[in-house]
């Protein structure tokens, strides 16, 4: 497993947890038990707002919907948890399907839209699909991140160069005062350490090709250290 990976989840530990929406009762053991014998944690809520009432005091990887509930529309749950938790994918199962409902389901995102009635295989893959598919989002998005951190350490850490090359007093504080002289910039604790000590080989792997001026103050740093 990646780092990436490991960040989002730990395979020992890690439960997907879903969220079924389900007013008829033996529907609703039924589908609780095929999901708890797949290892996910189970919420079950018999109406919609009971069901808004549970997103808002905790997190689901996954809203199992039916549509037709007793006292509102399922898809107006789908849409509020889709704009205030739009990290949450969303599987409808309906007894009642309609193409507009279908064309609004996939309009907002919903991952997949069953028609009861369903067999239990078509029911697991329905929500395996999903689950994968938030996977793959959040690593995508932690990608993402990490790309944008690398960016960003790159851009502070030739700002830091730049500085020092043009301004003599900035010079002076890096070499008197160390990571002091570093506090208002966005760097981790490896690049302090490879500029405050001249680690040249950390900074071309990191940072890249820079200017003569931009290495100035590493060079000087390793002279200092050499003697």
């Amino acid at each position: 497993m990646s780092a990436i990976q490991e960040t989002i989840r730990s395979e020992t530990t890690y439960r997907p947890h879903v969220l079924l929406v389900e007013d008829e009762l033996n529907v609703a053991r039924g589908l609780e038990m095929v999901m708890r014998e797949e290892g996910y944690e189970v919420d079950l809520a018999n109406t919609g707002h009971a069901a808004l009432d549970k997103f808002k005091a905790a997190a689901f990887d996954l809203l199992v919907a039916d549509l037709r509930l007793p006292d509102m529309d399922g898809m107006e749950i789908v849409q509020e948890v889709r704009e205030k938790r739009p990290g949450t994918n969303v599987v409808i199962i309906t007894g009642y399907p309609s193409v507009s409902s279908a064309v609004q389901a996939v309009k907002m995102g919903v991952s997949d839209y069953l028609r009861k009635p369903f067999t239990e295989d078509e029911f697991k893959v329905a929500v395996k699909s999903a689950l994968e598919k938030k996977e793959k989002e959040s690593m995508e998005t932690l990608i993402v991140e990490t790309h944008k951190e690398r960016l960003i350490q790159k851009e502070e850490v030739i700002r830091v160069l730049e500085r020092a090359y043009h301004d003599g007093e900035f010079w002076r504080e890096l070499m008197e005062h160390g990571s002091e002289a570093l506090k208002e910039y966005r760097l981790t604790r490896k690049a302090k350490a490879a500029i405050l000590s001249g680690d040249l080989e950390w900074i071309r792997k990191n940072i890249g090709n820079l200017t003569e001026e931009q290495l100035m103050f590493i060079y000087k740093r390793l002279e200092r250290e050499a003697w």
